[in-house]
């Protein structure tokens, strides 16, 4: 079998692999004989099928699959030992000759290859960038003993409702101010006033008292949104609009209060067991910070990712590709996807496979690999991170290792932290080459700083 290459531009090629019977028509008989030993054809013993008519009935499939896996396996046996740097697969070149598979023995493919253009970036102590860290205030530390209290506490019943309340109660729905005849009752109805979204609806629940009876308007109380009505009501979610405008009695049977814990030895021992050393709220405060610190540092190197992305890019400059064979190859990969939106997408996509170029030449060049070992480590981070957005600063290392192996077996998932790893480590090597200046900033100033980025 023979492949050659033409390069039709610096970054473009076109490799063709010409096949003679030589080269597939040993693996077509091995397939025919394999066949013909499970065929079970009518008139035939199985398995004894005159080899001529197993030919004349799946000869030409076979042979076309056998020169398709022999195509394909010269076509990237010779990319790797020619060791190619291409961008996506390989794609058969437009207009390509129609064969007639049962009667010629000679082929010719031809393929489309899109190479990676040459990159040649360097950083230098000239380059500036700024390390955003970012500084927990005082109000998000009160907060976070608030939750943690909170979430320590026990449920009480109240008196009155209050924002934060569970209210349960009787549900009827009414016409004319009376009730319904063969309406809608809910005996266990329970409203979180928290989560419902009309104003005027909640501020009748706000200081309502076990043993009134409220008129409200479900409909109105959450918006509209079926799931909520109908898990209210406990009806299905396709008689919800029917609802709109609708008045219910409402009687209030128990108001469900979470009473905070109190800020002592017994809180801390359930928050962060029996042989911590925290007791006091100093100690606590001190362990929220460097939990903030260590929640943060991943927004803040996420950031400095950023700038540097773009510090790169802005001095790899106008990169030549060929874009109509990168859309073609895009296209074919993606079936689903429309031309509008590739065209429009098109700059963005150029300068992502700019930056992983220079990613790639970067790490490689300091001997950086992704290790497993990087991908776990990263992965715990990851779910410690998503378990102190709720206020849980003391999961057990079990939880937080099943946690983060679930998102490891999802593939997206992985891949998104395996990237993450790598552009941690293109971080590290980066402070080495240019001048960083660290800054202290609150994170409302973070934020806004994102937003700039993220409008520029």
């Amino acid at each position: 079998m023979a492949v050659s290459i033409k390069q039709t531009s610096d970054v473009a090629a076109v490799i063709t692999v010409s096949v003679k019977a030589a080269d597939y028509q040993p693996q077509v008989e091995k397939e025919l004989k394999s066949y013909q030993k499970r065929a079970n054809i009518p008139g035939f013993r199985p398995g004894h099928a005159p080899l001529g008519l197993i030919k004349k009935q799946v000869g030409t499939s076979i042979k076309v699959e056998e020169i398709n896996r022999a195509v394909v396996g010269a076509l990237f046996g010779y990319i790797e030992e020619q060791k190619l740097d291409v961008l996506g697969s390989p794609i058969p070149v437009e207009n390509e000759p129609e064969y007639d598979f049962a009667t010629q023995e000679d082929f010719e493919f031809s393929y489309d290859v899109a190479l990676a253009p040459k990159i040649d970036v360097k950083l230098t102590k000239k380059d500036k960038l700024t390390y955003y860290r970012i500084e927990a205030t005082k109000q998000m530390e009160d907060d976070q003993i608030q939750r943690m209290l909170t979430n320590a506490g026990k449920q009480v019943d109240a008196d009155s409702v209050e924002e934060n309340d569970v209210v349960y109660g009787r549900m009827v729905e009414l016409e004319a101010g009376e009730p319904k005849q063969g309406g809608i009752e809910a005996e266990k109805a329970l409203i979180l006033p928290r989560y419902t979204t009309d104003e005027a609806q909640k501020a009748k629940l706000l200081g309502a008292k076990v043993g009134d009876t409220l008129t409200l308007e479900p409909y109105a109380l959450y918006g509209g949104n079926e799931a909520e009505v109908a898990t209210l009501l406990s009806i299905d979610k396709e008689a919800v609009p029917a609802l709109a405008g609708v008045s219910f009695s409402y009687q209030i049977h128990r108001i469900s209060r979470r009473e905070a814990a109190e800020l002592n030895e017994a809180f801390f021992v359930e928050a962060f067991g029996e042989a911590s050393e925290i007791r006091t709220e100093e100690a606590l405060r001190q362990n929220i910070r460097e939990s903030f610190a260590e929640q943060f540092a991943t927004e803040s190197d996420y950031k400095f990712i950023r700038d540097l992305r773009a510090l790169l890019v802005e001095k790899a400059g106008k990169v030549a590709y060929d874009e109509a064979l990168l859309k073609r190859i895009f296209l074919a990969r993606n079936k689903d996807a429309k031309v509008e939106d590739l065209d429009r997408d098109m700059p963005k996509i150029l300068e992502d496979i700019t930056f992983d170029r220079i990613k790639g030449q970067m790490l490689e060049a300091a001997g950086v690999k992704i290790e497993e070992e990087d991908v776990q480590k990263f992965a715990l981070i990851v779910a410690k991170n998503q378990f102190a957005m709720y206020g849980m600063t003391s999961v057990p290392d079990e939880v937080l290792a099943n946690y983060a192996q679930s998102m490891l077996k999802e593939d997206r998932s992985r891949e998104n932290i395996i990237d993450r790893v790598a552009d941690s480590k293109l971080a590290a090597i980066a402070k080495e080459k240019v001048a960083v200046t660290e800054k202290a900033v609150s994170p409302e100033e973070f934020n806004a700083l994102m937003s700039e980025g993220a409008n520029a």
